[in-house]
């Protein structure tokens, strides 16, 4: 039997059975070897084989690991080890606020490069957009930046409606994983693409504008979409994984002298250097993507934030 992981930490995890029942089933053997390299081994959207000879109402033993078509990764600087944040997706929603939390576009560009890296499509979601009326000139133009470099951005708000359609028609049918800083808004998102979910959700701390924790563990949730959404029509279903908010985020399994091959916008000029593969794309004479910035084929902001994170993870620091 097979089952969709739907939450869990430790050794213990809610799986959702084929037979119907949900299950809180641990690890046989406690380690899948395909996962020992995370500390924790089993994430959201994954879907598990289970031992049909040991299955009790309420339990069960995960015997294997169906394999995943792709996998979101960060690395957990307070552990020091790779943490699996969701696994199996359609789109990752990389969630961001005009300001309430503070706007930390190098905190976008890193996650997108991570989803490059592990091959899922990235969305940016904009919520709380009915406060960037106040927001200086640098928000919008980063916004545009990412539209121009092929990236799809739903500006919504889930506090004035604005947007969620949008987003709903988005997410139907798909498996999807909020990411964002805490406060961002993803819990009342949810809470709006579906009236039956109550989600708890948190303030901004006054001192540094900044979301508390109110999601402590990844959960997939089964979202029956708010039929005013999608044209009154009824039944629409969506999957949205809800990790916990974080304030950093930091790459993982990519080194800096790689980080150019996850920047969308860089891609059609890596190779072509003077230096060819070689080039760090700083120094070097005739240097590509240098000369791509210079032409504006390349936006100069993404080249100044692809440095400073590349110079972050040389000093293995994370300044937003």
């Amino acid at each position: 039997m097979q089952g969709l992981v739907l939450n869990g930490s430790k050794n213990i995890f809610e799986v959702e059975c084929d037979d119907g029942f949900t299950r809180n089933c641990a690890i046989k053997g406690k380690i899948l070897k395909v996962s020992q390299n995370y500390y924790n081994p089993i994430a959201p959207g994954d879907v598990v084989e289970l031992d049909d000879s040991t299955l009790e109402e309420e339990k069960g033993m995960i015997t294997a690991l169906v394999p995943r078509k792709n996998e979101f990764v960060r690395w957990n600087i307070k552990k020091r080890e790779p943490q699996l944040l969701a696994a199996n997706l359609d789109y990752l929603l990389i969630v961001t606020t005009p300001e309430q939390p503070p706007f930390r576009p190098r905190f976008i560009d890193r996650a997108l490069a991570q989803a490059e890296y592990q091959g899922i499509t990235p969305v940016i979601v904009c919520n709380k957009f009915d406060l960037a009326e106040n927001s200086n000139e640098e928000f919008h133009e980063r916004l545009r930046i990412w539209e121009d470099i092929g990236y799809k951005v739903v500006r919504s708000s889930a506090r004035t409606g604005e947007g969620i359609e949008e987003l709903a028609h988005l997410m139907e049918n798909k498996l999807c994983a909020f990411v964002g800083q805490s406060g961002v808004g993803k819990s009342s998102m949810i809470n709006v693409l579906d009236n039956n979910v109550v989600l708890k959700t948190g303030s901004l701390s006054q001192k540094y504008g900044r979301g508390t924790h109110t999601t402590t563990k990844g959960s997939l949730i089964h979202l029956q979409l708010d039929e005013a959404l999608m044209g009154g029509i009824k039944g629409c279903s969506a999957d949205i994984i809800d990790t916990p908010g974080v304030r950093q985020f930091m790459l993982h399994n990519i080194s800096a002298e790689k980080l150019a091959l996850y920047y969308r916008d860089f891609e059609p000029f890596i190779g072509k250097c003077g230096f060819g593969m070689s080039c760090s794309h700083i120094n070097e004479p005739k240097c590509a993507i240098k000369e791509a910035v210079e032409k504006g084929e390349i936006y100069k902001d993404r080249y100044e934030s692809w440095k400073r994170i590349c110079d972050e993870m040389k000093n293995n620091i994370c300044s937003d």
